[in-house]
């Protein structure tokens, strides 16, 4: 079986590593949700990971609802982004963009008071981020089976963009309770029309989307991230077992490069509880390359490899404190963090603020030798 520090080709890309830093939302956009030359130097830091998964990035002003977070539909945007490819391309590193539609779980604050939209007329549970403070989360509005068009034009568009902006290729964001993700299941995808009801019609979506990218892209520069089991968001199913080996199956008819699986154990960031994983049934129709995510560790990483489930596994909050992560793993060097008992997988109020503190100051392990 193959190491964690193996190579991997994943579709057009060759990865010197399995070791995969996962999409991670961190903020530090500018205003007008333009990346900056600070998230140019996180990323720059951090291209040592065999691929790196930039953070979700809206494709519109509807799909986008988070402060701070970027954004690649328009032209300063993906001027912005040039920053980010160019640190990682000329230090050695690989890097794509995630592509985001937040459904639902945009407010309408950043709509000019217009509901957002999702599968079905839902509201999420909880509270939204807004720029003036946390607020009930609206009813979002069915979209409308003749904007079906327009999404997949704003997903072409922000793949050109992407592709334009120096990335080695996209991932659909797909989980984590966000558009694609209410479409799939059932508690959000109320419909009775050809993109609701049975698994085939809820996955339509996906398919279409995944078709519009990878025909703008390239199949083999094209990902998706799905997350199969458990709540995300207040977004649930109940047959998921029906639903994801099938959204799996259509992915690999499109071709895909690859399949990023987020399975979070009892203690996931959404909740997630004791909802058995579906990796093992994925894995029997999906045979390109699949990656899998949450809360893994250097020897849970490795396992799932010897496993034969696992091609590659993406490493989200780790790589926060630890740019240098697979030198880390592979010198076996302590983490940052650890040692005073904050663990690199501790919330930290850093995480989402606007400055540099908790972004691009964690140190490098030379550094952390000569402070010892």
């Amino acid at each position: 079986m193959p190491s964690l520090f193996d190579p991997i080709q994943l579709g057009a890309i060759d990865a010197p590593n399995r070791i995969l830093m996962a999409p991670l939302t961190r903020g530090r956009a500018a205003p007008g949700f333009v990346p900056t030359e600070m998230k140019a130097e996180y990323y720059g830091q951090r291209a040592g990971a065999g691929l790196i998964i930039a953070e979700a990035t809206g494709i519109s002003v509807q799909g986008l609802g988070w402060p701070a977070a970027p954004g690649v539909w328009s032209e300063e945007q993906t001027e912005g982004w040039k920053l980010a490819t160019k640190a990682v391309h000329d230090n050695g590193g690989r890097i794509i963009l995630q592509l985001w539609h937040m459904g639902r779980i945009v407010h309408s604050d950043f709509l000019d008071g217009e509901k957002p939209i999702s599968a079905s007329a839902t509201t999420a549970p909880g509270e939204a981020y807004t720029p003036t403070g946390k607020k009930p989360y609206v009813e979002a509005r069915a979209l409308a089976v003749e904007e079906v068009p327009g999404l997949l034009d704003d997903y072409r568009k922000a793949t050109a963009n992407a592709m334009a902006a120096g990335f080695d290729g996209v991932q659909i964001h797909a989980a984590n309770g966000y558009l694609i993700d209410q479409f799939l299941r059932d508690g959000t995808n109320l419909r009775d029309d050809e993109y609701g009801g049975s698994p085939d019609n809820r996955t339509r979506l996906l398919h279409e989307v995944a078709q519009a990218v990878a025909e703008e892209a390239g199949a083999d520069w094209t990902a998706v991230r799905l997350s199969p089991n458990g709540d995300s968001q207040g977004t649930n199913d109940s047959d998921p077992g029906s639903v994801f080996p099938l959204a799996a199956q259509k992915l690999a008819d499109v071709g895909i490069a690859f399949l990023e699986l987020r399975e979070p154990g009892p203690e996931g960031t959404f909740g997630n509880t004791d909802v058995p994983k579906l990796s093992p049934e994925i894995r029997k129709v999906f045979k390109a390359p699949l990656v899998l995510n949450s809360d893994y560790t250097k020897e849970s990483g490795q396992a799932a490899l010897d496993s034969g489930i696992a091609d590659a596994i993406s490493y989200g909050r780790p790589f926060i404190s630890n740019p240098d992560l697979v030198r880390r793993f592979r010198e076996d060097i302590p983490l940052n963090g650890v040692a005073e008992g904050k663990g690199p997988w501790d919330f930290s109020p850093t995480w989402y603020s606007n400055g540099p503190e908790g972004y691009v100051d964690y140190p490098v392990a030379e550094e952390n030798v000569a402070a010892e």
